[in-house]
């Protein structure tokens, strides 16, 4: 294995060894604390532009699933059709790995899928620096080769328009269900799933699709990496469809949840390192409810700046940030975290049946 060094923004190294693909590479570094899931979390569109960092010590044990996909063309086992995270950093690496489903190991899926990866890293004191700190641009350089030095950028950039859909994608379009318009600002495919397997005809649209223009009974916002300023097309779309006479229902997550308080009004700000992980607890406000969610963001609705007519519909218990929004009287609600959860805990799931009761009123 080749000696490869992460440097971090404010000077900080760590040096460890290249076990996937050998090319240097710059992004912002994040950390999650998930202790298994990296082939979902890998495959998560809202990694797009970083370099994750595990906390679990032994990655790789359990290997990479296959890549098979369903009637609808969607995979089966990951969260889309390909790696989106720009380097994974782990402290130990299994390269023998023992598992009923595993096809080949993680080091091969990544170098197939040219995504750099370094083992031997103290990834619990990469941690610790980026809480003291805050998430802060790294580069992985390769210590043969330290005058290939890769440029670091990450705010500013469109990561909705990299991992968008193309074009309009239908699915369950003979079943004669509620039309539902999913934006696709880098939609994980198990929210896909929950949709289709509660028989909805789902219209799948790029980022910055028109959909106002389409016939359809409600609205689906997807989640999606980077800053939702960056999305202002989503945005005043959305803002067209609050203000419709025709109330139709909306369920937002993640991404979504900040595209619709901006539409709806509300300030957007960057939290210090985010929340990654499967074990996240949030509160539904107004009760003692508690649920341990799936999460994956770097940025937060300000809830003091919602509007009167909206209002927080959960809450996180670790920080207090918001997660989640409703508005008062129209069918509208969102999650900053993840009800398919995969991986993670199934917790929440019930909000897309709420979702779907919804429609059907």
């Amino acid at each position: 294995m080749r000696k490869v060094t992460l440097l971090l923004s404010d000077g900080t190294s760590f040096h460890g060894r290249s076990f996937g693909y050998e090319a240097p590479v710059a992004g912002e570094v994040v950390f999650n604390t998930a202790m298994a899931g990296y082939p979902e979390s890998l495959t998560d569109p809202s990694y797009a532009g970083q370099l994750m960092a595990l906390t679990y010590p032994l990655v790789g044990n359990y290997g990479v699933p296959p890549k098979d996909v369903d009637s609808n063309g969607i995979p089966v086992f990951l969260e889309s059709g390909r790696i989106h995270v720009s380097a994974l950093i782990v402290s130990d690496y299994c390269d023998t790995p023992s598992h009923w489903n595993s096809q080949e190991t993680l080091g091969g899926w990544l170098k197939r899928e040219k995504v750099p990866g370094i083992t031997g890293i103290d990834t619990r004191e990469l941690t610790k620096v980026l809480r003291e700190n805050g998430v802060m641009m790294g580069k992985i350089i390769f210590d043969d080769e330290p005058d290939n030095i890769p440029d670091a950028k990450y705010e500013g950039i469109n990561f909705v328009e990299k991992v968008s859909c193309r074009e309009v994608i239908e699915y369950n379009k003979d079943q004669g269900g509620k039309k539902v318009v999913l934006v696709d600002c880098g939609v994980k495919d198990n929210i896909l799933r929950n949709l289709i397997r509660r028989g909805v005809h789902l219209i799948r649209v790029p980022w910055d699709y028109d959909f106002n223009t389409l016939s359809f009974d409600a609205l689906f916002l997807a989640n999606g990496p980077g800053n939702p300023e960056t999305c202002g097309a989503t945005v005043e779309h959305v803002r067209e469809f609050l203000a419709n006479p025709q109330v139709r229902p909306l369920m937002g997550i993640c991404m979504g949840n900040q595209i619709l308080a901006k539409a709806a009004g509300a300030r957007i700000y960057k939290l210090k390192y985010g929340h990654r992980s499967y074990n996240q607890p949030v509160r539904m406000a107004g009760t003692e409810k508690c649920f341990v969610t799936s999460q994956n963001h770097g940025y937060a609705v300000d809830s003091a700046s919602l509007p009167s007519d909206w209002q927080e519909l959960f809450v996180n218990m670790n920080d207090g940030s918001n997660e989640g929004i409703r508005h008062i009287s129209n069918p509208w609600f969102s999650s900053q975290f993840h009800p398919e959860s995969f991986g993670g805990p199934l917790d929440t799931e019930f909000l897309f049946d709420d979702f779907v009761n919804l429609l059907n009123r």
